[in-house]
């Protein structure tokens, strides 16, 4: 790890930190929550050995990237992440289309599209993870399963152990949901039209959601994303696959790029 090098970038208000390593065509690795960088450490290794720049940023409110107001949940919706994003990718690979790693669905669905080259996601959809409301409304509404899970209390408490360690990070994107799908209503039923490919764990807790299943391997799936190239489950793989077993996530990522 010793030979990732970081930096510090100014991009949209913010200071946002950054791992790279190699030469060569980016690919842009996209941590969830609550992870960092260090999640695609063993990408980061991998695609520069084989003749990629890889580059890992710490999102806004995590890590060592600095600069959106902590104790405004105002400024952490998906819309200030996507806008994060694209000044980073304008500050550091200017003239390059870029190749995203593992990234929201949000983020083609808004139009981002025009420097995306295509889309690789990993563990889930997009928004199913946020089953309430109707903004990013093309993925599955589960919210009929789960009526209470994002209940304000639960967010409340959930948050809040997180804050306790020092990750207000926790609280301002669990706050914001409400208001992401406000601001995505206009998006919704749109399509995400970029080249994807898809990989899940069999074990991971959010494909095993009652309807996830159905919608991913019955059609739906598919037709909210029409140019969606594969759909890989790996057995006995939970959520954080790209740690579990990077070195078949590192051969899915580099097969797939090498496509195009």
């Amino acid at each position: 790890m010793e030979t990732i090098e970081h930096k510090t970038i100014t991009a949209n208000g913010i200071n946002i930190h950054i791992a790279e390593k190699g030469q060569g065509p980016l690919v842009l690795f996209l941590h969830g929550f609550p992870e960092l960088w260090y999640s695609w450490r063993h990408q980061i290794l991998y695609m520069a050995a084989h003749g990629y720049r890889a580059v890992a940023p710490d999102l806004r409110g995590y890590g060592d990237t600095t600069g959106a107001p902590v104790h405004d949940s105002t400024k952490f919706t998906s819309l200030h992440v996507i806008g994060d994003i694209i000044a980073l990718l304008d500050a550091i690979a200017p003239d390059e289309k870029q190749e995203p790693g593992d990234i929201e669905a949000e983020f083609a669905q808004i139009g981002v599209r025009k420097v995306v080259k295509k889309l690789l996601t990993y563990r889930h959809p997009g928004a199913i993870y946020f089953p309430k409301g109707k903004g990013l409304g093309s993925f599955p509404d589960t919210s009929d399963t789960l009526p209470s899970w994002l209940s304000e209390e639960d967010v409340d408490y959930y948050a809040s152990k997180f804050e306790k360690n020092g990750f207000t990070g926790g609280i301002n994107y669990y706050r914001a949901l409400d208001l992401n799908w406000e601001l995505t209503a206009p998006w919704t039923g749109a399509q995400v039209k970029v080249p994807t490919k898809f990989i899940v764990g069999d074990l991971d807790l959010v494909y095993n959601i009652p309807g996830v299943k159905e919608y991913i391997q019955g059609g739906g799936f598919k037709k909210d994303v029409p140019l969606l190239d594969e759909v890989v489950i790996m057995e006995g793989v939970a959520h954080f696959l790209n740690q579990e077993k990077p070195d078949e996530i590192n051969q899915h990522i580099l097969e797939y790029l090498k496509k195009f």
